[in-house]
């Protein structure tokens, strides 16, 4: 039996509200892990998961939240720190043998891949990188964890070793009602590109680095 979440957090979104649509092996430089996909019936967003090992044995989970960056995860842009984490991420997973990673579709911490471009725009003019938000009309942040549930419940998870330098990600997963056990840092290399971005991060933001 897959271990279930808190009453609060199942009741602020089902199971149905995500709906699960494949699985597949997923050979990396690493290990093979598995690859989950995920829909959002509504929109027809598409989420993934990707998982390796005996992640529903109700240990804790060495795993990443990790939301969508085409210009650093794919583009190997340097104006985020982004794609280094993720790549170390996968890495730490396929050290401990076992993990999980979700990648969420919420480009620019929410506001879309155009908006970002947009704020970029305003960060090349002087804007800071909550600033440039927030003259786009967005918050600081606008990403919604409550998409973790229905993925957690499918794949059986339910605590976590979380790698983030977030605490605010961390608070926002335990206000859903889930268990995260451990804050693991994510530390990656700096370069001239995203200092001032990850020095922002850490003084508005709260980021531990």
């Amino acid at each position: 039996m897959k271990p279930s979440l808190a009453s609060a957090a199942s009741a602020d979104i089902s199971e149905s509200e995500l709906d699960y649509v494949a699985s597949c092996n997923l050979p990396m430089p690493w290990a093979t892990f598995r690859l989950h996909a995920f829909v959002e019936p509504g929109t027809g967003k598409e989420h993934v998961a990707i998982t390796l090992g005996d992640v529903a044995s109700g240990e804790p989970v060495l795993s990443r939240i990790h939301s969508e960056c085409l210009t650093g995860d794919a583009l190997f842009s340097l104006r985020c720190d982004c794609g280094p984490q993720l790549e170390a991420a996968l890495q730490m997973i396929a050290q401990e043998g076992r993990g999980a990673l979700f990648y969420l579709r919420q480009e620019g911490r929410g506001i879309g891949l155009v908006n970002k471009i947009r704020a970029y725009q305003l960060q090349d003019a002087g804007a800071d990188t909550v600033e440039a938000n927030e003259q786009l009309g967005f918050k600081a942040d606008q990403r919604n964890y409550k998409l973790c549930l229905p993925m957690l419940q499918h794949l059986g998870i339910s605590a976590l070793r979380l790698m983030t330098n977030n605490p605010r990600k961390i608070t926002a997963l335990e206000q859903l009602g889930l268990k995260v056990v451990e804050r693991v840092p994510l530390i990656v290399t700096r370069n001239p590109h995203n200092e001032r971005y990850l020095t922002t991060k850490a003084i508005k933001l709260g980021h531990l680095f």
